[in-house]
């Protein structure tokens, strides 16, 4: 199995940039697809973007595509989430989760068998 550890939320004003990490350790970090979800308060889970094991195709929510970039560091086991022109809507708690199926990203929490913790985002306005 593989752990995860998210860092880099925060408090940012409206049109602000964050840059959110997710630490893994265990097994062979590039046998995983990558993905990020968020949860607002009240609100279900989501998929906020998504990055194949090698890096090479990532997917996006039509909610942040143009704004936010998914990228990983295989050799430092590390997947990242640029965050920039963000919106009050985009405050959340941010978890990244890694998904064994390496064939297409895919976007249903269900998919995923392992996750972190969670890291808070909050955007004012």
């Amino acid at each position: 199995q593989v752990q995860l550890g998210e860092s880099g939320g925060g408090l940012v004003q409206t049109g602000g940039s964050l840059r959110l990490s997710c630490a893994a350790s265990g097994r062979t970090f590039s046998s995983f697809n990558m993905g990020w979800f968020r949860q607002a308060p009240g609100k279900e889970r989501e998929f906020v973007a998504g990055v194949k094991w090698r890096g090479d195709s990532t997917y996006y929510a039509d909610s942040v595509k143009g704004r936010f970039t998914i990228s990983r560091d295989n050799a430092k086991n590390t997947v990242y989430l640029q965050m920039n022109s963000l919106k009050p809507e985009d405050t959340a708690v941010y978890y990244c989760a890694a998904d064994q199926s390496l064939f297409f990203i895919r976007t249903t929490r269900e998919a995923y068998a392992y996750w972190g913790q969670g890291t808070q985002v909050t955007v004012s306005s």
